[in-house]
Order: structure tokens, then C-alpha cells, then sequence
């Protein structure tokens, strides 16, 4: 499976990726350096602005080394976290000095530098050096954890291990810096965190949570299980006079009781007909469906959690492939009663009726 999910990777890539970013397929390791330590904390689209006016001031790094920090620091105006703008300017002069300006090659050498990590060193060695070394990074943690249906959390010590071992095992050694591309594109364009396009994924064939049907389950963090506040959408399925419900198995709140399909979001994902129409379509392929209501729940205050979020109905004419899966189950009303359910579930059950729907 390991080769297969390589081999697939690297051909969606060369034939479907179109991702386009200044920094891709660059050689130069000042430019790649330069764009990852400005991407840590900023969205790409913002990062690309930034990255851009670098390279046209400071085209080379003994340029950078040489400037004032007031103008560097005017320049990282806006995008916050100085800290790296600090590193960016202690790293440059001493590549300046210590290393001539030329950036070091060796892997040991550059994550000996400051204000790189483990990701970025592997960014550069891979990208610049072709040396083999994966890069491990939000996206790469949830294709490798949805495809190989792990639920080990991904910021456990544990977590952290094995999706590193798995990464470099899966890594095409001759090609690295194509493939650590590959897979971080993948991941924010088709394997994205709660929307993503499973029914046209290249990868489905071999993807473990898709065959399961808890995509949306992965990838597991304990920080989000921590989480003060937490958005849960419950959508309530319903084909042939029978309801999809699933047993909670993980370690987290309401744990062996029972609850319908779930879609955990960061944020209030505002669930429209037209929005639920489209998640049906990415991850399910399914269009024969009919979306009959959205209620936004009445929240529960836990201990040390809120909860909010939203129960759909929907009905199918017939169920779909992907939720035919061992982890749900079909049951008729009657079997309902007979389950355990979290009480956030069971008091908006009850209720829904008496309140209105948002559409």
C-alpha cells in the first residue's frame, strides 16, 4: 500500500496539480527558507504578498544580512510573531559570515540554524538539495492519518513518531523534493480539513477512513479535545426507514455512547442548503438526497467544555457506498430507545420539533 499511495500521489501531482505558488519548484535555498519562515504563522495568500516584497528588496541574502533591522522589521510590518523576523535576520548574517552567503547543504547544518525546525530544515533539504527527507506539517499529518485510517492523535509525543516514520517510509527517495510538494498540496487542495473532495480523490481506492467512512473523524488532536469551546454538526441520516447512528470509541468526552453522523468544525461552519448540498457532493458523491432540515442545537455547557453546532436532517433514497462502513449502523426507530445517547443529543432530539428550522 505504501508504494501504491506514492506512485498515486506523484502521478496526481504531475497530471492534476495546479496549485501555483512563487516559492514552487524553486532551487534557490534563500528563496525557500525565506517563504517557509514567512508561512509559520500566516495563511498563504497573505504570506505570498510578504514573500514577494522580500525577494524584490532583498534578493539575495547578504543583501538581507546587510540591511537595517528597522527597514527589515518595517517590511515584516503586519505579519506578526517578530520573533521570526529576528531569527530571519540572525540566520542571514551568519550564513553571511560563517558560510560566505552560501546557504549550507547539509541537513545538520541547517537545522542547527535558528529559527529553523525539523519541517523547514526538511522543506530546504528536500526542495533545494534533493536530499530525502520528509516534511511533516498539518497537511501531510491528515492525508497520511485519513489514508492510512490511523486515530493515534497527531500532537501526541506517540502521534508525532509514528505519522515522522510513516512520512519518510512513504517518501520517494529519488524524488523527494516532487513528492513532500505532492503531498502538502494534496492536503490543502483535495484532502482539506473539513471539506475535502473525497469523491474525486485520486487516493479513495486505498484510502482507509474513506472505505470506513470517518474522514471526518481524522485526523484526531488531544488539543482539540481540550478545546473550550467546540462545534459539533450532527447530521441525522435517514434510507429505507432506517437512522445512521455510530458508538464513540475514542478518548474524549461521551465515550461508548451512541451519537449520528458528526462533523467537528474549528469554528461555526453557518450550515446552509447550498453548503450541505456541496459537502454531500465533495465527500460523498451523492446527489440523490434530500436535505429537509437544519436546526442550530441548543448548546451544552460541560465542565471544562462548551458545546454547539447544528443537527440536518437527510433523507437518501438509498444509502450511499461510503456510509455502508462497519463503524455505522442502520437501526429503525424502535431500536432508538434502546441506545445511549450524550445528552446534548437526546435534549435537542426532543426539542427540534418546537423550534424552528433555518430554512
Amino acid at each position: 500500500m505504501h508504494k501504491k499511495f506514492t506512485k498515486l500521489l506523484l502521478q496526481w501531482h504531475l497530471n492534476e496539480n495546479k496549485r501555483e505558488m512563487p516559492w514552487k519548484g524553486e532551487k534557490d535555498a534563500y528563496k525557500v527558507w525565506l517563504s517557509e519562515i514567512i508561512l509559520q504563522q500566516t495563511r498563504v495568500e497573505q504570506g505570498w504578498t510578504y514573500y514577494e516584497r522580500f525577494i524584490k528588496k532583498y534578493p539575495a541574502i547578504k543583501l538581507l544580512a546587510k540591511a537595517k533591522d528597522e527597514e527589515v522589521f518595517k517590511l515584516w510590518e503586519g505579519l506578526g510573531y517578530y520573533t521570526r523576523c529576528k531569527n530571519l535576520l540572525h540566520t542571514a548574517r551568519l550564513i553571511s559570515t560563517k558560510y560566505e552567503g552560501k546557504f549550507p547543504e547539509r541537513y545538520e547544518e541547517i537545522i542547527a540554524l535558528k529559527g529553523i525546525g525539523d519541517y523547514t530544515a526538511s522543506a530546504i533539504a528536500s526542495f533545494c538539495f534533493d536530499l530525502p527527507y520528509a516534511v511533516v506539517d498539518g497537511n501531510v499529518l491528515r492525508v497520511l492519518s485519513r489514508v492510512f485510517g490511523n486515530n493515534t492523535p497527531v500532537d501526541s509525543n506517540e502521534g508525532k513518531k509514528i505519522f515522522t516514520t510513516l512520512a519518510n517510509k512513504v517518501l520517494d527517495k529519488s524524488h523527494p523534493g516532487l513528492f513532500n510538494q505532492a503531498i502538502m498540496d494534496f492536503g490543502a487542495t483535495v484532502c482539506k480539513p473539513a471539506m475535502p473532495l473525497c469523491s474525486y480523490c485520486p487516493l479513495n481506492s486505498i484510502c482507509v477512513a474513506y472505505k470506513k467512512g470517518i474522514v471526518n473523524t481524522l485526523p484526531v488532536k488531544e488539543k482539540s479535545i481540550r478545546k473550550k469551546t467546540r462545534w459539533f454538526s450532527y447530521f441525522v441520516f435517514n434510507a429505507n426507514g432506517k437512522t445512521l447512528v455510530r458508538k464513540r470509541t475514542g478518548k474524549d468526552i461521551w465515550q461508548n455512547l451512541f451519537e449520528f453522523y458528526l462533523v467537528e468544525t474549528d469554528s461555526n461552519p453557518a450550515w446552509t442548503k447550498k453548503s450541505v448540498k456541496l459537502f454531500f457532493e465533495n465527500q460523498f458523491g451523492a446527489g440523490d438526497f434530500e436535505v429537509t432540515r437544519i436546526y442550530s442545537a441548543e448548546s451544552q455547557q460541560l465542565t471544562h467544555q462548551h458545546i454547539k453546532g447544528y443537527f440536518i436532517d437527510v433523507y437518501f433514497n438509498k444509502i450511499p457506498e461510503m456510509l455502508e462502513s462497519e463503524s455505522n449502523t442502520w437501526i429503525e426507530a424502535k431500536q432508538m430507545n434502546k441506545l445511549p445517547f450524550p445528552a446534548f443529543i437526546n435534549k435537542n432530539i426532543r426539542h427540534q420539533k418546537m423550534r424552528p428550522a433555518l430554512f
